[in-house]
């Protein structure tokens, strides 16, 4: 047995060895997009993330972090505790494997497997582990600084465990394994929530190891299985600080005991209980009581993690989200309150309205010596006709709603109520066959592309009538099924060998996949893909992959009458799958030299000025930028405001602090205008008093005083503040600008003395609201900049005042741009030009500050490591975010030629071409727009390349997407669009031959511009 068990290990290690080789080198070497640059951040100097936060990931994050030579290192050291945690994920799942496989094999415990067996079992578990690491998902978790990883490592390491235990059960020290499940359990909820869902499948470990199975058994197990998930997800993780709430409010407001009396009492009276009842059941010889107990204490010391949110939020850390710096606030934290809810098992529909809102439970917050109600939570309550089991088909965004009609037949008009039935189509159509069947395939049949939505691949799909962007998309991989028919070979095996543990492993598989779908209750339209969320799926079909080697080997020794050679021999042809596996997946997940996340945010902060204010959007916005200041020092003097963000009060509160080298933003506003309920939603109403435009600084004084002028009665009945005009003016003290040197010299006179505009909004939000009291209130003084890549309603329709000056707006008190195209059009008029200026002067795109923006972009101030490099690979995201470079780089060259330096338009041009150049990121939507300007420039027979390039690109893309995809009006659209902007380029510059073959391409296509009806997706 010693034997085996030293080549188990020995294996077992060597399998870890050749996982963390692959994943460590293919590692992201820096930020990637997404959380992942805010995870580096609050890691790096524990700070605290988004609700519900992963303290414990953190905590190693940190420690991982000290590894690091210089801070520019951090990132890559941070990635690389999924890079360990994934390939000690495949070490248990090696160990997993084998221990089932030993059983499967007929090895009873005490007895050595003969040399057949042992080559077998570990066939078994190499081929099974390997799958599971170039697995599509775990491969890409393994990459980055996310939660996933890890959580799949305690998905691993209690399965193990309870695998460990069930063989040694009736020992008299076996309960230690139960213990410790219990205390890996608890610290897996200081990473992610996924890990809780495999309780139910170990609870029927113990239930058959334990106990001889009957029917009644069988329902009280899952029942006691989902209690237990119950009450750590419910009773433990928001019930307990819930419960130490409601004794702090009593403890202050009622007995007027000073702040954390209540707390303190609460701890000390429920520590002393569980320690009375430790005691009880060690005086009854209470062993199941005594267990249970002890289990539970070790989930309580494992979720103690948390700790660390409430004692760095009390230090009030730079990143700080939802301030948890008390009981009260750490349980809207722990709950993800500020993300909404989604209903679940009975709930309304899509169209349903409510009837009437009902007061809910109150929001309290600290207000001197006491908890203060600050407003009450607000309940729908909709009519039961309005409502259903599972409802699915219950989001009423706009794209949501036109989605849901992509995937169900014969949705009813907004004003009908779906049926059940078509609710469950919806669920099965789109949120198990879209959002799980295909992400499932992914990873064991094969993948289209790297492309958002691309579907999976079957063993016979050929590249025939693709377009290049798919046909040689690095993310297209075809494991012709192999993995997926070896453990399907693997279920049946197991099935027919040993029902009880196929039916544990059955259930860990559904609750790891399924049953999330269902609890998820995904809507139809995401910004990415989910397919992380499966890991644990996706993980426990890798064991029956490896059985299914064990299968092969048991058919096949029967006819060869030899265990060994069969053993080897099946072995060898089922490392066939992982194999290629790895083969067709190194290049869409080798990360190496790959900066280009970092280099973004870098840029966008070397685009402002020194001490700006810097409006962002999302989380690919922002993230990247938290990351490079926090964690490489760079640009601390610019002041990151996420929009999104800036509608929650703890947001605004900490805007309102300084940070680093950035003063306070100026925000006139107090406490008590923008805490949580107040003045979230700002109604236009009209007032007969009002006419024109109003003064912004003097409206914001009225909403600060809460001025009887401007409030109005809102049908909850509360008096709230109205919007009395669309229209807002700025007085702007033109010598004082001027004398600030804002504006370009020699444009000083064209300084406004009062900044005026129209809102083009029906309501104002109140991040809205506290953009424009910063405006109001900066009087110029510190720059203020938008982001190039914010949503068209988040400018506030300000945009005539914007002078860009690289990948952010700047706003100037001067319409700069409608200035010079007046001139520059009056200059043409009277012949002084010979040509009409480019539309990059168009007011409502704002100026082009060409002296600035060269600066910026032509030198080193702007980073573009990697992107000429070809073996570099970029995905989606890496490929979306250089588009709006490009476009940047020509409105810079557009303006020069306006301003009549061809030289440096020409440099200018060259260069984008150069550091982006199209066989690495392809050409895109905004590359038309270059080629009127490189025909202007004589650069001709460049300009046809690249219109030919194009062409050739679109007809494959539409001869695609119109035959086989027509439902994919966004591609669709887009390369009808640029065939258009084709025609008109040449057309416009005189090349009639080039026009006219462009636009017969555009008309044979123009009858699919329009969203085509009827259609489902694939």
């Amino acid at each position: 047995m010693s034997g085996y068990k030293g080549i188990n290990n020995i294996v077992g290690w060597l399998v870890f060895a050749i996982a963390t080789a692959v994943y460590a080198l293919t590692v992201e070497p820096t930020a990637s997009f997404w959380d992942c640059g805010e995870f580096i951040a609050v890691s790096y100097k524990l700070m605290v993330p988004h609700p519900p936060g992963a303290p414990l990931f953190l905590l190693v994050g940190r420690l991982f972090s000290l590894l690091a030579s210089d801070p520019t290192r951090v990132a890559f050291w941070v990635n690389m505790v999924s890079v360990l945690s994934s390939s000690f994920t495949v070490l248990f799942l090696f160990w997993s494997i084998t221990m089932l496989a030993k059983k499967l094999a007929g090895v009873e415990n005490g007895q050595s497997p003969s040399l057949g067996q042992t080559i077998a079992i570990m066939g078994s578990g190499v081929v099974g582990a390997l799958a599971y690491t170039f697995s599509d998902s775990a491969w890409f978790s393994a990459e980055e600084a996310e939660v996933y990883a890890m959580s799949s490592f305690f998905t691993a390491l209690v399965v193990w465990a309870m695998l460990k235990w069930e063989a040694v059960a009736d020992e008299p020290d076996a309960d230690r394994w139960l213990v410790f499940i219990a205390y890996m359990t608890g610290l897996s909820i200081g990473v992610h929530l996924l890990n809780l869902v495999t309780v139910p499948a170990l609870a029927y470990i113990y239930y058959f190891r334990k106990y001889k199975p009957t029917t009644k058994g069988m329902i009280i197990t899952m029942v006691i299985g989902m209690a237990i998930v119950g009450i750590v997800l419910v009773g433990v993780i928001p019930g307990l600080p819930s419960l130490a709430g409601s004794f702090e409010i009593f403890f202050v407001n009622t007995l007027g005991m000073p702040f954390n009396s209540g707390i303190i009492f609460f701890v000390l009276a429920f520590v002393g209980a569980l320690t009375y009842a430790i005691i009880y059941s060690i005086r009854k010889q209470n062993r199941m009581l005594n267990t249970s107990l002890v289990a539970f204490v070790f989930v309580l010391i494992g979720y103690a993690s948390y700790g660390i949110i409430v004692i760095r939020a009390n230090f009030h850390t730079p990143i700080n989200e939802n301030n948890p710096d008390n009981v009260i606030s750490f349980v809207s934290y722990l709950k993800r309150e500020q993300y909404g809810d989604r209903p679940l098992l009975y709930g309304p529909l899509y169209n349903a309205q409510p009837v009437k809102q009902e007061k809910g439970a109150p929001v309290y917050a600290r207000k001197g010596n006491r908890y203060e109600i600050i407003e009450y939570k607000t309940i729908n309550v909709y009519a039961s006709k309005d409502k259903t089991l599972l409802p699915r088909i219950y989001s009423p965004q706009g794209n949501h709603v036109q989605a849901y009609r992509n995937w169900v037949k014969d949705l009813p008009p907004s004003d009908v109520k779906p049926s059940f039935a078509q609710n469950m189509e919806f669920m099965f159509k789109y949120q198990i066959g879209w959002m799980y069947v295909r992400y499932f395939m992914w990873n064991f049949a094969g993948r289209e592309s790297d492309i958002q939505d691309a579907d999976w691949l079957s063993p016979f799909a050929s590249k025939a009538g693709l377009p290049d962007s798919l046909a040689n998309n690095r993310g297209r991989n075809n494991f012709y099924m192999l993995p997926l028919i070896l453990g399907l070979i693997g279920l049946y095996y197991q099935l027919k060998r040993n029902g009880r543990s196929a039916f544990v492993v059955g259930l860990l598989f559904i609750f790891t996949g399924i049953a999330i779908v269902v609890y998820l209750n995904q809507p139809p339209v995401e910004p990415r893909e989910r397919d992380y969320t499966f890991a644990g799926s996706f993980y426990t079909f890798s064991i029956w992959i490896g059985l299914g080697v064990l299968a092969l080997w048991d058919y096949t020794r029967r006819m060869l009458k030899n265990d060994t050679v069969s053993a080897v021999a099946m072995s060898a042809i089922s490392f066939v799958a992982p194999a290629l596996m790895l083969q067709q997946g190194w290049d869409d997940h080798n990360r190496a030299d790959r900066f280009h996340s970092v280099d973004s945010a870098r840029n966008l902060l070397n685009s402002c000025a020194p001490n700006a204010i810097l409006f962002t959007g999302g989380d690919n916005d922002t993230f990247p930028l938290w990351y490079v200041q926090e964690v490489e020092g760079f640009r601390t003097d610019v002041r990151v405001c996420n929009l999104s963000l800036l509608g929650t009060d703890w947001y605004i509160s900490q805007m309102k602090q300084k940070a680093y080298e950035s003063q306070p933003l100026p925000i006139s506003l107090e406490e008590e205008n923008f805490t949580q309920g107040k003045n979230d939603y700002i109604p236009y109403v009209e007032n007969p008093n009002v006419k024109g435009a109003i003064n912004l600084k003097q409206y914001m004084s009225l909403v600060k005083q809460n001025h009887p002028a401007i409030m109005v009665q809102a049908q909850s009945g509360s008096s709230i503040a109205s919007l009395i005009s669309k229209s807002f003016f700025l007085p702007v003290d033109s010598a004082k600008v001027a004398a600030m040197g804002i504006v370009p010299k020699g444009k000083e006179n064209q300084i406004v003395s009062n900044i005026a505009w129209d809102l083009n909004k029906t309501a104002l939000f109140k991040n809205d609201l506290l953009v424009l009291d910063m405006i109001a209130t900066n009087n110029w003084e510190r720059p203020i900049y938008f982001s190039t890549t914010l949503s068209p309603s988040s400018y506030l329709n300000l945009k005539p005042y914007f002078q860009l000056e690289g990948l952010a707006y700047r706003l100037v008190p001067a319409k700069l741009a409608e200035n010079d195209l007046m001139l520059e059009r009056l200059r043409y008029e009277q012949g002084q030009t010979k040509e009409m200026p480019f539309t990059v002067s168009n007011p409502s795109e704002g100026y082009v500050n060409t002296d600035i923006m060269y600066n910026n972009m032509m030198t080193n101030r702007f980073q573009w490591r990697g992107l000429d490099n070809p073996s570099v690979y970029y995905d989606e995201n890496y490929k979306r975010f250089p588009l709006n470079s490009r476009n940047s780089f020509y409105r810079l060259a557009a303006q020069l030629y306006n301003e009549g330096k061809q030289d440096k338009a020409k440099q200018v041009i060259d260069y984008c071409f150069k550091v982006i150049p199209d066989n690495t990121i392809p050409y895109d939507v905004y590359i038309p727009q270059f080629l009127p300007l490189m025909l202007r420039l004589g650069e001709e027979k460049r300009a046809i390349d690249i219109a030919e390039t194009l062409h050739n690109r679109t007809i494959q893309e539409l001869d695609y997407y119109t035959k086989s995809r027509p439902n994919a009006q966004q591609e669709i659209q887009t390369n009808i669009y640029m065939l258009q902007q084709l025609f008109m380029a040449f057309k416009n510059a005189g090349k009639n031959e080039q026009a006219d073959k462009y636009e017969k391409t555009f008309m044979k296509y123009y009858q699919f511009a329009q969203p085509q009806g009827g259609y489902e997706e694939e």
